[in-house]
């Protein structure tokens, strides 16, 4: 029990560059896990953050796959989702928000809420996820605070209680006082290591002195508006994801990331049940049970494998004892699970519910799989997708069709993108949710397999998986279309409608012919 009270596992979501790696980058250097912050795009800072380690995430400055990292801070140990805010790898992102028990939402204090800020709301509603909000960027110029809390309440549909609030913005910003303490923290700011702070007293005169008379008045004229305006806070309402607790302050400099995380400890829930298709799992349960939510390939470049996370919902995963492997029915051991500061990972003897553990995956893992001691259990809510771009995929170079067979399937067991097979004339298809995970594609296979691929345009609408009661309406259908049917990597059929009113004329003319959308049914 003290195990699972002290865990924190919790995903940082935002629209793109909000600054959710920065503000992780602070998170750790506050963790003491990294001794000085690196940059997601500087020039004079040559490191690079700690959470984009794949090569073209350095390159671009966007995150590109969901990082894991864990550190001990105070007496709790905080396992941290750095996840992309890019639509394109929204998939990866909504992955993950299965395998957390907290959210914190980055806003830009100059744009406020964005379209994918809302989406990713959307699914914490959906499944009562508690979050709170970091509103960053006040050392730019930026929208008045009261504002941007009546835009968060009204856009994120959540009740919004401020816990910090800034002292000026831009150029003159000073730095937060923190309304859940009742402190004022000066530091200095600094944007690689951690500075000491100064705490005033908010009614003495050193106030003045600090920030300036124009600025002490402010400060005590809007906290008592804020006092007026927003109820007391309660911890209840949070966990209960009726109230958003606000946080103001800027990742770059460091200010307001510490009375982000002091409170973030102290309030946050520990792991949760988890509900299964049979029953709901608790995580004081004796016995381990977890599930898989992500798979990477290539998190170290001089191995050629796969890593598939594992999520503890129960009981206490022990390394090398015999687990049941529900899908397959097989009882499966792990000689080295590890533990992972994104890229680094070391080995562990033990993990208890809340922690995220790497297994090392020779192709036996899927996105969904649960592990337990021998009960049947089958963890729901991992949400797939029905791609909506799709491309050929041709070898470019024949010397190489071993490496490029396998990068394919490894990307795809990642379950960024999926593989079609066309029945018609043998060529492998690709599909997506969005153009970047081509790129991507292409430069994961050039650089981690040696393999050159070029990407042929194909003219589809929608791939949709079908099944019927009905055997010789299925053939009829299957003879009459044989120039789109597919099958995909399990060896199920696949109709490719190559544009709506084909795929709605299908639908009333083979009126016994189930169309899916996603491949969970």
């Amino acid at each position: 029990m003290n195990e699972i009270e002290r865990r924190r596992t919790f995903a940082i979501i935002s629209h793109p560059d909000a600054g959710k790696t920065t503000l992780t980058e602070k998170l750790l250097l506050f963790g003491g896990q990294i001794q000085v912050a690196g940059a997601v795009k500087s020039n004079k800072i040559k490191k690079t953050a700690t959470s984009d380690w794949m090569e073209i995430e350095k390159q671009r400055g966007i995150s590109v796959s969901t990082s894991v990292m864990e550190f001990d801070y105070k007496d709790y140990k905080v396992n941290i989702l750095d996840t992309p805010g890019h639509q394109d790898f929204a998939e990866d992102t909504f992955r993950t928000l299965t395998a957390v028990d907290s959210a914190i939402i980055v806003i830009d204090g100059a744009k406020g809420v964005e379209t994918q800020t809302r989406k990713l709301m959307t699914v914490c509603r959906m499944r009562k996820t508690p979050v709170i909000v970091f509103i960053n960027k006040m050392d730019r110029e930026g929208r008045d605070p009261f504002d941007l809390l009546d835009e968060v309440e009204t856009e994120l549909q959540i009740k919004v209680r401020p816990l910090s609030w800034p002292i000026n913005q831009g150029a003159r910003f000073k730095g937060v006082y923190n309304i859940y303490e009742k402190k004022l923290n000066l530091f200095t700011p600094d944007k690689q290591v951690v500075t000491e702070k100064v705490e005033v007293d908010i009614n003495s005169d050193e106030l003045e002195k600090r920030v300036g008379e124009q600025d002490a008045a402010k400060l005590r004229e809007d906290l008592e508006l804020v006092e007026g305006v927003y109820p007391e806070f309660d911890v209840n309402t949070y966990l209960d994801a009726e109230v958003a607790p606000v946080f103001f302050g800027s990742a770059l400099n460091n200010f307001g990331v510490q009375e982000l995380l002091d409170c973030f400890v102290e309030i946050a829930p520990n792991p949760r049940p988890t509900t299964a298709e049979e029953r709901l799992v608790k995580p004081e349960e004796p016995k381990f049970t977890g599930f898989i939510f992500k798979i990477t390939a290539n998190i170290d470049p001089n191995h050629r494998s796969c890593t598939a996370f594992c999520k503890v919902c129960s009981g206490k995963f022990i390394r090398n004892a015999p687990y049941l492997h529900v899908r397959q029915g097989k009882t499966v051991r792990f000689s080295s699970p590890t533990q992972f500061m994104a890229q680094k990972k070391s080995t562990i003897d033990e993990a208890y519910p809340g922690d995220i553990v790497g297994l090392p995956d020779n192709g036996i893992f899927k996105i969904g799989d649960t592990l337990t001691e021998g009960e049947q259990l089958h963890f729901k809510g991992l949400p797939s997708f029905s791609p909506e771009m799709f491309k050929y995929i041709e070898n470019a170079d024949p010397m190489k069709t071993k490496q490029l067979e396998k990068g394919i399937n490894q990307l795809m067991d990642e379950g960024v993108a999926q593989l079609f097979i066309n029945q018609f004339n043998g060529r492998k298809l690709i599909g997506t949710v969005g153009q970047l995970q081509f790129e991507v594609i292409q430069y994961r296979l050039e650089n981690e397999y040696n393999a050159l691929c070029k990407w042929e345009p194909a003219h589809l609408h929608k791939a949709c998986w079908i099944e019927s009661d009905d055997e010789e309406e299925y053939e009829n259908f299957k003879k009459r279309k044989y120039q789109y049917m597919a099958k995909d990597r399990e060896g199920r059929d696949v109709f490719l409608a190559d544009s709506g009113y084909v795929l709605m004329m299908a639908q009333q003319d083979f009126k016994h012919i189930k169309f899916h959308f996603t491949s969970e049914f």
